[in-house]
């Protein structure tokens, strides 16, 4: 029998990953913005959100507050992987999002688990690459090297997932061939460059549609999406320790500290309530991929979760930028040993 024996989430935007030298290249992108989510759950103009910006924002925005939250963050991450190769797992299941990088206008699935035997991820070819902003140029070495690589799967364990899912009521949609042109995207890359996955150590890559409307689930379904894959390795018969690794988010590109911490505060309580209550219209643009992390705490809820970090990581005078957020979940400790940092 498989056993899920840890489980770690991580932010994954540029800003962790690019050097604090290109935080106000992406501040710069978020004033060329034609709309931004607020705090609100409606979308705004830049200036619009200038107006109403939180007063702390003023005062997080020299280079040694960003230094020292950059530091925090990598930290937090160095800190994600000694978790990661101290359980030893034998399989890692990646729970993400999809970014127009294998989905296209043929086919975006709500959700979608790959099947075959390896998945490539490359770079952009390099006219394409010169035309990425700076700041996103500087931190691709996070989720794509200069040369293709291949990222083995666990196929069996996939087919095994999609067919218990499907007997779950959960419509999975299944690939075994990655399409022509098309990279892995960068949620599932994260993971094996900046959370030391071993590149020995195969993937099942979960995706879930959390961008792109009309088919993006609740928050409740993911997270009982999390709960049928728990409960799908538990029957794999084959005996492998396995990791379940989701990245993204949390709040942005405008950050919403009430609702990150309310998240956090969820997740480390196990309070599968407060985190399928999340409304919709809070979890659009990048916020979205706050699914993931619900998806992986259905899926890690017999675990013992720990928030590493929150890092809000402010990079304009309008409130824009990643809330930051690290996550860990090991084998349930006794009482008098349980902390959680939020």
């Amino acid at each position: 029998m498989a056993d899920i024996v840890v489980g770690v989430a991580s932010s994954h935007t540029p800003q962790l990953s690019s050097g604090v030298d290109m935080w106000t290249d992406h501040a710069e992108r978020d004033q060329r913005a034609p709309r931004l989510l607020g705090r609100d759950a409606r979308y705004h103009t830049y200036d619009e959100l200038l107006g109403a910006a939180p007063p702390q924002v003023a005062g997080q925005l020299d280079r040694a507050t960003w230094d020292a939250k950059y530091a925090r963050c990598q930290a937090a991450i160095a800190s994600l992987a000694t978790t990661l190769d101290a359980a030893r797992p034998d399989i890692a299941v990646i729970i993400g999002d999809d970014q127009r990088e294998l989905f296209l206008d043929d086919g975006i699935p709500a959700f979608a688990c790959f099947a075959g035997p390896q998945i490539i991820d490359h770079k952009p070819p390099a006219e394409d690459f010169a035309r990425i902003p700076k700041g996103i140029q500087a931190a691709y070495w996070a989720v794509h090297q200069d040369e293709p690589a291949a990222h083995q799967v666990q196929a069996g364990l996939g087919m095994h997932l999609a067919e218990q899912l499907a007997l779950a009521d959960f419509d999975l949609t299944v690939f075994t061939q990655q399409p022509h042109g098309r990279t892995l995207g960068h949620a599932f890359t994260f993971p094996r460059y900046r959370l030391g996955l071993d590149p020995g150590t195969p993937i099942v890559p979960v995706f879930v549609n959390t961008y792109y409307p009309p088919n993006v689930p609740s928050a409740a379904r993911c997270y009982a999406l999390g709960q049928a894959i728990a409960g799908a390795v538990a029957s794999w018969p084959a005996s492998a320790r396995v990791a379940v690794i989701a990245s993204g988010g949390l709040s942005h590109f405008v950050i919403d500290e009430r609702l990150d911490r309310g998240v956090l505060r969820g997740i480390a309580a196990g309070d599968a309530t407060a985190l399928g209550a999340i409304p919709r219209a809070a979890l659009r643009s990048g916020n979205s991929e706050i699914l993931n992390w619900i998806t992986a705490a259905g899926a890690l809820a017999g675990l013992h979760a720990t928030v590493v970090d929150y890092v809000p990581g402010y990079r304009s005078p309008a409130g824009t930028g990643t809330g930051m957020a690290f996550a860990q979940w090991t084998p349930p400790l006794r009482p008098s040993d349980r902390s959680q940092h939020v």
